[in-house]
């Protein structure tokens, strides 16, 4: 064991999960940004997986909640002792951990909203904090070369926050974020189960249908597939059989809204940069580019080539990262805050 440790990190703060990259090793956390307190006194009762488990089992002495919303910070404190307990998690062999981290937020965010993501990585035990816009960093972990004069478009898909941007000589030329991703995809599940079949669905239920079921575009070939929850009629459990091509009909809308947010920001695009795009083509990140279909829904009504990210969940902790290894390379894509004022890393 050493006295002080100095381990640097990269933290995909997201709002379905946080993922940790660590200098040298790769990933070594991912967990759900999920945290159980006590209401009366406050105390950490459970963190990331374990506070999952207990999602709408809690008893009523115990709330579990997700202290980040939208991609950005919603309850402090907690954010602020998560982020601690899983630096403690990574970094076991220090007793004084004073990591420099690399955090990654949403484009678009708040000069107050970045100060608060800092700010809780310094009470976590940070030593230093960069913080990286998420399209960048995404870009980044996919292994695109971002420092090349020619145009890059990025589609990061995250739970909260769906962050899209053309990049060109290290930096973001146009960006745009918008509270419409994975988390979203949930909701209109949802409501869907409610309005059409009258069925009552947790959280957990609808992420898993959406990971098991759901596609962008109709298939030939679908399945039947019985959906357990509470009926809206009786308050009864009941179990629902759903064609999974009917499940298409409930992404619409937030498929719709990703999709305009694309054409809206190449329109602003310049045109040189437009004519790199049509050759490069689009890529996409993060979990919920995952959806089978996504990259040829999106190539279908753009025109324009997509491909999904080797590993799309992983690719913002991983960009992160490898900012902090290569700072020198990077820099213009890093910010650090100090005394009031953001400077370049």
């Amino acid at each position: 064991m050493t006295l002080f440790g100095s381990t640097d990190v990269g933290i995909d703060l997201g709002t379905s999960s946080i993922l940790v990259y660590a200098k040298d090793r790769g990933i070594v956390l991912n967990e759900p940004s999920v945290a159980a307190v006590e209401r009366a006194g406050g105390k950490l009762v459970a963190v990331g997986r374990e506070a999952e488990q207990i999602l709408g089992r809690a008893p009523q002495d115990i709330a579990v909640i997700r202290p980040l919303r939208d991609g950005v910070i919603s309850n402090f404190d907690v954010t602020a002792r998560m982020m601690r307990y899983f630096f403690k998690k990574v970094i076991k062999n220090s007793v004084f951990y004073r990591p420099r981290v690399v955090v990654c937020v949403p484009s678009g965010v708040t000069e107050a909203e970045k100060r608060c993501v800092v700010e809780a990585a310094k009470e976590a035990g940070a030593r230093h904090c960069y913080l990286i816009e998420e399209p960048v960093a995404a870009a980044i972990g996919a292994g695109l070369d971002i420092q090349k004069p020619s145009g890059t478009m990025i589609v990061d898909i995250g739970g909260g926050t769906t962050d899209i941007a053309v990049l060109s000589y290290g930096s973001v030329v146009v960006s745009a974020s918008i509270k419409c991703a994975g988390d979203r995809f949930d909701d209109a599940i949802r409501q869907y189960m409610l309005k059409k079949h009258a069925l009552v669905i947790g959280e957990t239920t609808a992420e898993r249908i959406k990971i098991q079921y759901c596609r962008a575009h109709i298939e030939k070939e679908q399945q039947i597939v019985d959906i357990a929850g509470r009926s809206k009629l009786t308050g009864l459990p009941e179990s629902v059989p759903v064609a999974t091509n009917e499940l298409v009909d409930a992404l619409r809308e937030p498929l719709g809204c990703i999709l305009e947010c694309v054409r809206s920001l190449s329109e602003k695009t310049p045109p040189e940069l437009s004519a790199d795009i049509r050759e490069n083509g689009v890529q996409l990140t993060g979990g919920g580019a995952m959806l089978s279909g996504l990259s040829e829904y999106f190539a279908e009504r753009i025109g324009l080539p997509c491909r999904l990210a080797e590993d799309p969940i992983a690719c913002v902790a991983i960009g992160t990262g490898r900012a902090l290894e290569d700072l020198p390379t990077y820099r213009r894509a890093l910010s650090e805050y100090r005394r009031g004022e953001y400077y370049s890393a």
